[in-house]
């Protein structure tokens, strides 16, 4: 009976994603609110039912946690990504590379690759009007009009950015070859949201595994496995952040545990995956660091410098006009920063900022317990660099759980709120909110550990929320 109440809000909380997903998009008109209610709603049933999770008898949590994020996660598979099309470009990018042609050589606009385009990656236009810059008209509202960028002929297509060159790194772009490799061109978005369900499923039943390992609670393992922007980003928007994350996670866990060149060669996989992981990466250099560091910068150049010998500087891809697009070269991302600083400061700023926070977390971390400070890290990472997209936090979400430091989830939602809503407003109201509950937390446990009234007895069960939740 009492697995059943966890049992049944992880459900309710599946049932509200999966109607948010099926109903509503926000790359229709006017749905955003709509969206960012239902959003808002399984937020709330997911801290119910991970509070549910502390009545589940211990023998019991294991497989509760993992059914309830099948059950979750499988909510993302029941309707096309909602709010992102970046899957649509992972899938002609494995179109691409499974007829032999390197993504990294030809924009999807280009003229070379009319033969590969499946139809609901470019259905025909339904008018076009008249002169090289007449109006092109799409089928729904997943497509947009271009032109092609040899002749100037007309298409319709649901990538974005369809005239430049991917952005994604080797690992990336293995990883979207493979999910296609086994399914026909016509097949559209469930291959990839499979795969990032598969992905979402493993780093649940590695945090289960680790935790056990450690002697530790596995109930915090629904931290990552119930989590709404896992259904969401992980699985329906198949971002392959989520890839980077899990790779990032075994690395982590590896090193840990004492297997720095196989932890080391997981890391360098993360970063050749999206990148942004190499930020878990100080804390992982505080022991016996020329091992971690040798085998992940090996990896690293492994796989990039076949695509480099092949397609040369454009394995680059469209990543520095995305910087110069987000805004992070002439500072204004940064949403926080540029309250107080010029424009012109806030890169410096924040650069001088994190690479304090970086060099604190290396000399105070634990080397059999890195995700301690490798949380506080990718949590400051996010909060200052303040990402538009939300997704970015799959990153910061199995340290949460790990780690037990629940008040990060204040970065995650400050993140999904501007997601949700496009406001720079709202940005910096949310990330400030997640900076006040980030200094509150830290305030209450420092006072916790000061005060022998407060602290629990070593060995005894601890006495507060805080604490003990989930």
């Amino acid at each position: 009976m009492r697995a059943a109440v966890a049992v049944v809000l992880a459900a309710v909380t599946a049932a509200a994603i999966g109607w948010s997903t099926l109903m509503f998009t926000t790359m229709r008109a006017g749905e955003r609110p709509a969206l960012t209610t239902w959003i808002a709603v399984a937020w709330v049933l997911f801290a119910l039912a991970v509070l549910a999770l502390r009545r589940v008898p211990a023998r019991a949590v294991a497989a509760v946690v993992l059914a309830g994020s099948a059950l979750i996660g499988a909510a993302g598979l029941l309707a096309p990504p909602n709010t992102s099309n970046d899957s649509a470009r992972y899938a002609w990018d494995g179109i691409v590379q499974k007829a032999g042609i390197s993504p990294y050589d030809h924009p999807p606009a280009s003229d070379a690759l009319d033969d590969l385009r499946p139809e609901w990656l470019f259905p025909a236009p339904t008018s076009v009007g008249s002169g090289a810059d007449g109006e092109i008209s799409c089928p729904g509202y997943r497509y947009d009009g271009v032109r092609s960028v040899d002749d100037g002929d007309p298409l319709c297509t649901a990538l974005n950015r369809p005239t430049v060159l991917t952005i994604y790194p080797p690992v990336a772009e293995a990883y979207f070859v493979v999910v296609r490799l086994f399914v026909p061109p016509e097949a559209e978005y469930l291959p990839m949201q499979i795969g990032g369900l598969v992905l979402s499923l493993g780093v649940t039943a590695g945090l289960i595994a680790a935790l056990r390992r450690r002697g530790m609670d596995a109930r915090w393992a629904a931290l990552w496995g119930w989590c709404p922007l896992v259904a969401t980003d992980a699985v329906n928007n198949a971002h392959v952040d989520v890839l980077g994350a899990a790779l990032a996670v075994l690395g982590t866990l590896l090193i840990s545990r004492g297997h720095r060149v196989w932890g080391g060669i997981a890391l360098g996989a993360s970063i050749a995956t999206k990148l942004i992981p190499v930020i878990v990466a100080p804390p992982l250099i505080r022991r016996r660091p020329v091992a971690v560091i040798v085998a992940a910068v090996l990896t690293f150049g492994a796989v990039y410098i076949p695509a480099v010998i092949a397609s040369g500087p454009q394995v680059l891809g469209y990543l520095p006009g995305y910087l110069k697009e987000e805004g992070y070269e002439d500072g204004s991302r940064f949403a926080l920063l540029s309250l107080v600083l010029p424009g012109s400061w806030t890169l410096p700023v924040a650069a001088v900022i994190l690479a304090g926070v970086a060099v604190l977390c290396v000399l105070r971390t634990d080397p059999t317990r890195p995700w301690m400070t490798q949380v506080v890290l990718v949590g400051m990472t996010l909060l200052i660099v303040s990402p538009r997209y939300a997704w970015y936090a799959l990153l910061l979400v199995p340290f949460i759980a790990l780690s037990r430091r629940w008040e990060w989830f204040a970065v995650v939602l400050a993140l999904s709120a501007r997601s949700l809503i496009p406001s720079l407003t709202v940005s910096r109201v949310a990330l400030a909110i997640a900076a006040v509950v980030l200094i509150a937390a830290w305030l209450i446990r420092r006072r916790r550990r000061a005060s022998p009234t407060l602290a629990p007895a070593p060995g005894s069960a601890p006495t507060s929320t805080l604490e003990a939740a989930p």
